[in-house]
């Protein structure tokens, strides 16, 4: 019996002291990972510190700091990999990082990380579709880069520079209807200046399109429109253009006048300004046509044909 009780002391003994050689070993392997990290190997730290959990929990209570040593590195670690991901654009694999640490954040009671993870993902979806979106508008594949644009702004319904770019994919489209449904959101945005010039300059671009298509009723409504969007004195040409191709002299006259007066320098202001001549004398307004021939009397082009104008309205 004496024998047996010295057997089991014995048995006691050395498993103490293999308990305490596993946990020196244990607390070797963390301390290597901190080593690493301290060198920025971060991917071999994390390593050491999960084989170092793995060895502190098989050990049980002997090893309890080590263990809660671990738990509170290790998602930490996780975090800053994919931080690093973020960092170099890689946006899949650094929300599939942070939703890693996340994970392991939680299970592991470390809340900060969990906050820290809760804060960045939603800005990697942005930054990722942003990107995206921008390279596609580089490339000149406006369909996706519109598409890209609205899923930024479905992230982020504050992103000026979003709610800009899809009214300008949309437009230069031909999706005039489409780009101004976002002129409000632009406009929440600090955008109204830029998004109504490039719905005025679509607008115009259409106006000239139908013009030249011989649509000039459509040239009209369009190259007004441009111009409650942005003034454009090309806008007023083609309006008046179109109205004389319609036989709408007044009409005409009026756009022409404010052509000229937002445009008096110019180079055509001489020829509009005899046409509008021509037009008040076609109405039956000698006075007007007069005064309007009478601007363009010294001109080089037209003074000749003006000054004959006038004589004849003058008798």
């Amino acid at each position: 019996m004496k024998k047996f009780v010295l057997t089991l002391a014995a048995m006691i003994m050395a498993a103490g002291i293999v308990s305490a050689q596993d946990l020196a070993t244990a607390t070797e392997t963390y301390n290597n990972g901190a080593e690493q990290l301290s060198l920025g190997n971060k991917e071999a730290a994390l390593s050491s510190f999960q084989e170092a959990l793995a060895m502190g929990e098989s050990l049980g209570d002997d090893a309890a700091d080590l263990i809660a040593n671990c738990k509170k590195v290790i998602p930490t670690v996780i975090l800053s990999i994919g931080k690093e991901l973020y960092n170099a654009k890689d946006f899949d694999g650094a929300a599939a990082k942070m939703s890693e640490a996340e994970a392991v954040a939680k299970d592991y009671g470390v809340e900060d990380v969990v906050e820290e993870v809760a804060s960045i993902l939603p800005q990697i979806r942005l930054n990722k579709a942003m990107t995206a979106a921008n390279n596609a508008f580089k490339a000149k594949d406006l369909a996706s880069a519109a598409e890209g644009y609205k899923e930024v702004l479905g992230l982020d319904p504050t992103n000026g520079a979003a709610s800009l770019r899809v009214i300008q994919c949309l437009a230069n489209l031909g999706d005039i209807d489409g780009a101004k449904s976002y002129l409000e959101t632009a406009v929440a945005n600090g955008q109204e200046d830029n998004a109504k010039k490039v719905l005025g300059g679509a607008l115009l671009k259409k106006a000239a399109a139908l013009l030249k298509e011989g649509k000039s009723a459509d040239a009209i409504t369009a190259a007004v429109e441009a111009n409650e969007f942005a003034e454009n004195a090309q806008a007023y040409l083609v309006a008046g253009q179109a109205a004389s191709k319609l036989a709408k002299d007044s009409d005409a006259i009026k756009y022409y006048e404010q052509y000229l007066a937002a445009a008096p320098g110019a180079k055509n202001a001489g020829a509009i300004t005899f046409t509008v001549g021509a037009l008040y004398q076609k109405l039956g307004n000698k006075a007007k046509a007069i005064e309007n021939y009478k601007k363009v009397a010294d001109d080089a082009k037209f003074g000749e044909q003006a000054k004959q104008m006038i004589a004849a309205l003058s008798k």
